[in-house]
């Protein structure tokens, strides 16, 4: 892993993508209502962003939180149709309802690990793969409806320890074969660092440009931005992040919120990068999410900016 490191210009621009609505929400234990969910959806398109992941198609017995996913996304759509809607899907089922919906882009989850597939999805990792084989059929020719098979796990697993670039790889190349739009590379459980990151990422610039890639920062170990300008030196620039640090996965145990978006955002802009946010709107949102939602900021600006 410390062998030949070649680092790139940073970037002029990058794009963060807004999870909260789905990352952060899912976590949330008592059900946001519906028009919660939507008014804060709206406060976070008033920011500027251009891509949000709006909610996920899943079991509302697995995660009762998504329950209202349809009616959300079907609100987004309708009033944001300019905005790339990104929804999560974990199946055919869930990717049935997520086109019905208007969804503009599927994020389909398949995890390195086998052992967090199965907790995740109750499926192995190749049972996975072959009902993303049956999703891409459903796309077919639909125009403008983008598939991204985000990978899960990819640096460190809570069942299996670290996570071989082999794995990584396996998932990535099925889904280029299958002729998935975008890939996903998930830090699910927040343990990684910058070492790794760069070991598997150089891996993964082989397979697909780096602008096709997107990185979905967990910051348990607080090492989120430290992997994130990893990322950026390799030529990747496109980031999942959460107003708040909202986030975790229901099923991986330990894993903290996402990287904090005004975190992110403040953390890109001082580099010289271009996000095209609004950083002030971003907090507001943030600094209502205590008294909206009931849960406490995970991440730093947000607690240490005092609201103007």
């Amino acid at each position: 892993m410390t062998g030949d490191i070649s680092f790139g210009a940073l970037p002029a621009k990058a794009e963060v993508i807004e999870v909260c609505s789905r990352d952060g929400f899912q976590n949330v234990k008592t059900f946001i209502p519906t028009d919660v969910k939507i008014s804060m959806l709206d406060a976070l398109v008033g920011a500027g962003f251009k891509t949000i992941e709006v909610t996920s198609f899943v079991s509302p017995k697995a995660v009762p939180q998504m329950a209202d996913a349809a009616e959300v996304m079907t609100d987004f759509k309708r009033k944001r149709p300019d905005i790339e809607a990104v929804a999560l899907v974990p199946n055919v089922k869930g990717a049935e309802k997520a086109f019905q919906s208007g969804a503009d882009t599927l994020n389909f989850v398949v995890s390195a690990s086998e052992s967090h597939n199965r907790e995740n999805t109750r499926r192995t990792v190749e049972e996975s793969l072959s009902e993303l084989e049956e999703v891409c059929r459903l796309r077919g020719d639909k125009k403008g409806v983008k598939i991204r098979v985000s990978v899960a796990t990819a640096f460190f697993c809570p069942f299996e320890g670290e996570i071989s670039r082999g794995a990584v790889l396996k998932v990535i190349d099925r889904a280029l074969s299958l002729g998935c739009d975008e890939i996903g590379i998930a830090d699910t459980i927040g343990t990684a660092h910058p070492l790794k990151v760069l070991d598997t990422l150089k891996a993964v610039r082989e397979r697909c440009p780096a602008e096709e890639v997107v990185l979905h920062l967990h910051d348990t170990y607080g090492m989120a931005l430290a992997n994130a300008m990893t990322a950026l030196f390799l030529g990747y620039r496109r980031f999942d992040a959460a107003a708040g640090g909202l986030g975790g996965c229901p099923f991986a145990p330990g894993a903290a919120g996402n990287v904090a978006t005004e975190d992110m955002v403040n953390f890109l802009e001082r580099l010289g990068i271009k996000t095209g946010l609004d950083l002030t709107k971003i907090l507001s949102v943030s600094h209502s999410i205590p008294d909206r939602l009931g849960v406490s900021l995970c991440g730093h600006l947000a607690v240490t900016r005092i609201p103007s």
